[in-house]
């Protein structure tokens, strides 16, 4: 671990931000930091030296969007989890801790967001296999803000989620970065003309994961450091199916692992999203996380 900072475990067991996977079901990603835990990824990071902090729980699950009252699904209890999600972010950087949230779903990125514009203007890395840029400007499809979350938090969505006490946006656009999306990602184009900078999945295959590492530490250059936010959906469903959207052209396991080596040392804190221990029964993809999470924070 970072001999100057300790990381302090949160975890964040939310699936408000996800569509339903079938009629009358709810997502599964609220039992992702349980399954970490079992296959031994809290016990590995406080054997380097990290705390656990607890939990921050959601809500109770609601499928109620309403895009024409410019709601998406569980909009008050997101909100809600996020002020109590920044709260506990905030102890946790006062005390000169870096916190380390596992999710849960993308939405807990409001969370931080919220956590993180009280202080220093800090950069967002947003690792994720699509851009979740989807937004009132370019969809009527708006409800699930796991497929939104970056819009959110650059101040590309409703006001009652960008804008949040008056604190949006969370993470201005020119201190953001998307890295991993697909080539063919629906809201490709935006992404890039909004962002600082926007590393595809097919860039860091091409140049290297080296070379990927140093264009984003050069971009936010600029910033107080940057938070990274790692959805698993990064990595291709060849080696990594248990998530709710799962799109080919990913990264492998060694290529996440060796951009989170290179990322961390600039970073604030990170996150950890979207797997779904009901799409993986006998928890060999949790284990595959754990072993790129320590590797990836480990000296």
């Amino acid at each position: 671990m970072s001999p100057d900072r300790g990381w302090s475990i949160i975890s964040a067991p939310t699936n408000l931000g996800l569509r339903p996977p079938v009629p009358g079901a709810t997502p599964g990603t609220s039992k992702a930091p349980e399954a970490l835990r079992e296959v031994g990824l809290y016990d590995r990071l406080v054997a380097h030296g990290a705390e656990d902090s607890g939990v921050v729980l959601p809500a109770r699950y609601l499928d109620d969007a309403d895009p024409a009252n410019e709601r998406v699904r569980n909009h008050d209890r997101i909100l809600e989890h996020a002020d109590r999600l920044a709260d506990r972010i905030d102890v946790e950087i006062a005390r000169g801790r870096r916190p380390i949230v596992i999710g849960g779903d993308c939405s807990l990125l409001l969370g931080v967001g919220l956590a993180l514009r009280r202080g220093s203007p800090a950069g967002l890395v947003h690792i994720d296999g699509h851009t979740d840029y989807r937004n009132p400007q370019n969809s009527d499809e708006c409800g699930a803000l796991a497929g939104e979350d970056l819009a959110a938090v650059t101040g590309k969505h409703w006001s009652t989620l960008s804008d949040h006490r008056g604190l949006g946006p969370y993470f201005e656009p020119r201190n953001t970065v998307q890295v991993g999306c697909r080539d063919g990602d629906d809201d490709l184009a935006e992404v890039t003309g909004d962002l600082r900078l926007v590393v595809r999945a097919s860039d860091i295959a091409e140049a290297g994961v080296p070379a990927a590492v140093a264009t984003v530490a050069a971009a936010l250059a600029h910033t107080a450091g940057w938070w990274l936010h790692v959805d698993v959906d990064v990595l291709d469903p060849s080696i990594m199916p248990a998530v709710d959207s799962p799109d080919e052209g990913g990264l492998d396991a060694e290529q996440l692992g060796e951009l989170l080596r290179g990322l961390v040392p600039g970073c604030i804190g990170m996150d950890i999203c979207v797997y779904d221990p009901d799409l993986d029964p006998d928890l060999r993809y949790a284990k595959l996380i754990a072993r790129i999470v320590e590797g990836g924070l480990a000296e």
